[in-house]
C-alpha cells in the first residue's frame, strides 16, 4: 500500500470487491480466469467474520459472478449495478435499454476480425480486442458511432475492452448496499482496478462516507491507496484475517 490509512475493521467495516482484475488475473478470454484456490475459502472466511459486509461489484452479469464463486452466495452487484443480488437473496434489476439494435450495428467489425469477441450482457455490450490490440482505435470510434444512434448506453474504455452499459456505476451499486442491512452503518472500503472502479472510490472516499477506495497495479486513480496485483490483494485480505479481531488492510 502507497498510503497510510485507517485500520480495517471487521466489525466496523464492509468491504466491496471488484472480481476480474482485483480477485483474479485477467485472462485472453472473459471465460477463461481462473479463481485462485484459496479465493473462496477466504471470501468465506470474511463474510463470516464481518456478518455479512461483503459484496462483490462487478461489470459480469450475477449469473457469471456465481459460477465462478460457487458454493458461496454473497451480495453481489452485476452489470455495474444494473442488477444486483442483496444480502437476503433479493434480485433488484434496473430498467435498461435492448442491446439487440446496438450488436447489429458492432457485428460486421467484430465479423472481420478474429480477434475480436463482443460479450453480451443484460443491458450492455463490451467489445473485447484483448487479441487485437492494433484495433483499439477502430473500436473505440465504432462504439462511438454506433451509440450515435442508440440512446439508453454510457460508454467506457477498460482495459482492452470498450464498453456500453447502462447509465448506473459501480458507486450507485455501493451507495444501495449501504442503505441495506448489513452495510448500514458502516464505513466502506472499494478495492478495484479499472476506471470502472472510479465511480465506487468516489463514493467511499467521500466526505459523508470517510472510506477507503484502493486501486490495484498500475494508472492514474483517486484512490487513496494502491496494491500492485490480484495476488497482493488475496494477500491483504488474508493478512487481516490472521490479525483478527484487530484486522487491517
Amino acid at each position: 500500500m502507497t498510503k497510510q490509512t485507517r485500520h480495517y475493521d471487521f466489525a466496523a467495516d464492509a468491504l466491496f470487491l471488484d472480481f476480474d482484475g482485483t480477485l483474479v488475473d485477467l485472462a485472453p478470454q472473459p471465460e477463461d480466469i481462473v479463481v485462485p484456490p484459496e479465493l473462496i475459502t477466504l471470501l468465506q472466511r470474511i463474510q463470516q467474520e464481518s456478518n455479512g459486509a461483503l459484496a462483490i461489484v462487478s461489470g459480469r452479469p450475477l449469473d457469471q459472478l456465481d459460477f465462478f464463486l460457487a458454493p458461496l452466495r454473497l451480495p453481489l452487484a452485476g452489470v455495474h449495478g444494473a442488477e444486483r443480488r442483496t444480502a437476503d437473496g433479493r434480485i433488484i434489476a434496473q430498467p435498461v435499454a435492448d442491446v439487440h439494435h446496438l450488436r447489429q450495428r458492432l457485428m460486421p467489425l467484430v465479423n472481420s476480425h478474429d480477434g475480436l469477441q463482443l460479450e453480451i450482457k443484460r443491458g450492455a455490450l463490451a467489445l473485447h480486442y484483448r487479441h487485437a490490440a492494433h484495433l483499439q482505435q477502430r473500436c473505440i470510434d465504432t462504439m462511438i458511432d454506433a451509440l450515435k444512434h442508440e440512446p439508453g448506453f454510457t460508454m467506457l474504455n477498460g482495459k482492452m475492452v470498450v464498453e456500453a452499459k447502462p447509465h448506473v456505476n459501480k458507486g450507485d451499486a455501493v451507495a444501495a448496499f449501504l442503505h441495506e442491512t448489513p452495510f448500514r452503518g458502516r464505513r466502506p472500503v472499494f478495492i478495484g482496478d479499472d476506471i470502472t472502479d472510479e465511480a465506487g472510490f468516489a463514493l467511499v472516499q467521500s466526505e459523508t462516507m470517510n472510506g477507503l477506495g484502493i486501486k490495484v497495479g498500475a494508472g492514474p486513480s483517486q484512490a487513496f491507496a494502491r496494491v500492485d496485483n490480484p495476488a497482493a490483494v488475496l494477500g491483504l485480505l488474508r493478512q487481516a484475517l490472521d490479525a483478527h479481531p484487530s484486522s487491517s488492510l
